[in-house]
């Protein structure tokens, strides 16, 4: 087994784990959460998943990006799946560490209070943004499954 098998391996498995954790965390396991318990509970157990695999995400991007500039050096950086790595990313860390944080806070503060708070209504706006930048990254997800997330020079004997 060549070291590029190997990478090449290495880059399908990160893939997979990224793109269908995504999938399945938003897909299947929040709506059958909602359908299942009480409202809350299943926002509780549905944020932790969504932190969860925000870091899963996090690292397999991380790596998917620098075994590309290893293969690729500065060639790397003008290839679309790099941008579309690079979006994946930022939508991740904009969810993760902007959008998630203020929302718990909200979530906090908004169950002490009765529905139609403004805290409540901040809250909805960004669970908004939040499932929609979410549901972008499933998108640019399975356009790098589908089309590859290596130029097809570079998939020759996979």
């Amino acid at each position: 087994m060549t070291l590029a098998t190997v990478t090449r391996s290495l880059e399908r498995i990160l893939l997979t784990l990224w793109v269908g954790g995504l999938w399945v965390t938003g897909l299947v396991y929040a709506p059958v959460l909602f359908q299942g318990y009480a409202r809350m509970v299943a926002g509780e157990i549905a944020g932790r998943l969504f932190s969860a695999m925000g870091l899963v995400s996090l690292g397999c991007g991380a790596l998917l990006l620098a075994i590309a500039a290893l293969r690729n050096g500065r060639r790397v950086w003008p290839d679309w799946r790099t941008a579309v790595l690079l979006c994946m990313l930022v939508i991740t860390l904009i969810g993760e560490f902007g959008l998630a944080p203020r929302m718990q806070e909200l979530k906090l503060f908004a169950a002490q209070h009765p529905p139609a708070t403004e805290a409540w209504r901040e809250f909805g706006r960004l669970h908004a943004v939040s499932g929609t930048l979410f549901l972008l990254n499933c998108l640019l997800g399975l356009v790098l499954v589908v089309l590859g997330i290596r130029p097809r020079s570079d998939q020759a004997g996979s």
